[in-house]
């Protein structure tokens, strides 16, 4: 398994948490030593509270989650409504100090890869920061190839070189729907290329850790 992860997506509310807080259950089920963050988020702290709620108690929730922010904005512009700075080296300071504790870390970015996490610094240079192998989430929709090009164009090239996606099958499937990874096959390798199918708002999580194809996407995913 790579020792540390980036879930990051070609928008906001494209299935990040649910993709991180599925991988670290499978992996701790299968006896892994995995936790999940969410470093920084703004507009609430559902998404963290996702990640808390399937690791039994491995984490605090501010551990998982140490800047929030009340407002549901870029976390840069949340963070100086409310008279505070998130800064590149304390984030990294604390994914390191979990790197320690942990065999594999699971960190989800908040909305895009571009999207401004904290003073001068974004997902991207949050990710190169710790060596992290990034997995792109993106809706299998109309669209999807140009946002997930985009995103791969945007990182780092030897992180893109180790970089994972993957489709989330959308609550209402469009002619474009299921097509997507076999073009995007032709211009990234297909290896790395996954799906899952939709879960739904509130999904029960064992039951879809029984199913097959998932489980064969989360370990595709860190192979």
């Amino acid at each position: 398994m790579q020792p540390t992860l980036f879930i990051t997506g070609t928008d906001t509310g494209v299935g990040k948490t649910v993709l991180t807080a599925l991988l670290a259950r499978f992996l701790r089920e299968r006896g892994t030593k995995a936790v999940a963050l969410k470093p920084v988020c703004s507009g609430g702290r559902d998404d963290a509270r996702a990640l808390h709620a399937g690791m039994e108690g491995a984490l605090a929730l501010d551990e998982i989650n140490p800047w929030h922010f009340r407002a549901p904005l870029a976390p840069l512009l949340a963070a100086r409504r409310e008279r505070k700075r998130v800064r590149l080296a304390g984030v990294v300071a604390h994914l390191r100090a979990l790197q320690k504790r942990f065999d594999v870390v699971l960190v989800e970015g908040a909305g895009g890869l571009l999207s401004p996490l904290g003073e001068g610094f974004d997902s991207r240079d949050l990710l190169a920061a710790l060596r992290a192998t990034p997995v792109v989430v993106c809706p299998d929709r109309t669209g999807a190839v140009n946002q997930v090009r985009l995103t791969l164009a945007a990182l780092p090239r030897a992180a893109a070189a180790r970089a994972r996606v993957v489709f989330m099958s959308p609550p209402k499937p469009d002619p474009a729907s299921g097509s997507n990874a076999a073009l995007l096959a032709e211009f990234f390798d297909a290896k790395r290329i996954f799906g899952l199918p939709w879960l739904g708002g509130k999904f029960n999580a064992e039951k879809v850790l029984r199913d097959p194809g998932v489980r064969r996407t989360l370990r595709g995913l860190g192979e």
